[in-house]
């Protein structure tokens, strides 16, 4: 019944791609066109087993390669290893992902979270631990109240229902504003979030898997396994929809 009535409802009033604007067709995945959808530039193995970067490909840099066959960490990880245990993307952002996560952040096209969920859990979902929480890093209460939602939340959501764990968005929570991190180098990131977050001693003993968008530097990733980490967290894993090369 939903098939033909989605058939109907487009007969009327045909849904467009909030992303190139085309008529959705043959291999949408709603509100994604197929062609933007089939566009994604996903992550496959080999990447480092700590962060998740990329070891080939035209985006992967030589500097990132893994010292030796077997360690299957980037140089980056091997010299400074990050907070977190385990990082995962779905997809580079680039191309269509890039469009559709701005335009689902900053156009408040919250519907974008359903593909863009999905997608996470295509590439991802094999990352998570059986029995994990995951837990969405909070945004700044004035900053959700002007977009209307967390978009790492509504993230979160979805993630959890397809395979089959919780959320917890108590868990963690945003003590103090920050400047947005789009214009800051990488130390500026490391300097804007430090010390932004608390975690809840609800998370002592448990697997937590932080849910976001992007995953850039890894600055607010950090700030916030360490806060988990400071309450007694198991361990703390980071799925991103995607992640800047």
């Amino acid at each position: 019944m939903r098939g033909w009535a989605v058939a109907a409802l487009d007969l009327v009033f045909p849904a467009r791609c909030p992303v190139c604007e085309a008529t959705l067709g043959v291999g949408r995945r709603d509100p994604l066109c197929g062609a933007c959808w089939d566009g994604i530039v996903r992550i496959a193995p080999p990447f480092c087993s700590r962060c998740g970067l990329p070891f080939v490909g035209p985006h992967a840099g030589d500097e990132h390669a893994p010292r030796d066959a077997d360690s299957g960490v980037c140089a980056a990880c091997e010299v400074s290893p990050p907070v977190f245990d385990w990082a995962r993307a779905a997809a580079l952002y680039a191309g269509p992902l890039r469009e559709a996560v701005q335009r689902f952040k900053f156009g408040r096209r919250p519907t974008l979270a359903r593909a863009l969920a999905a997608l996470v859990v295509e590439q991802c979902a094999a990352a998570v631990p059986i029995g994990a929480v995951l837990v969405p890093v909070p945004l700044a209460r004035e900053r959700e109240r002007e977009r209307g939602f967390n978009q790492a939340g509504l993230l979160a959501e979805h993630v959890a229902r397809a395979v089959g764990t919780r959320t917890r968005e108590r868990w963690l929570a945003r003590i103090r504003g920050t400047a947005p991190q789009t214009a800051l180098s990488a130390v500026e990131r490391h300097d804007n979030v430090r010390g932004a977050f608390v975690a809840s001693s609800s998370a002592s003993g448990a697997d937590v898997v932080l849910i976001d968008d992007v995953l850039t530097t890894g600055a607010t990733a950090a700030e916030c396994a360490r806060a988990l980490r400071a309450v007694g967290a198991r361990s703390v894993g980071v799925l991103t929809v995607a992640r800047v090369s």
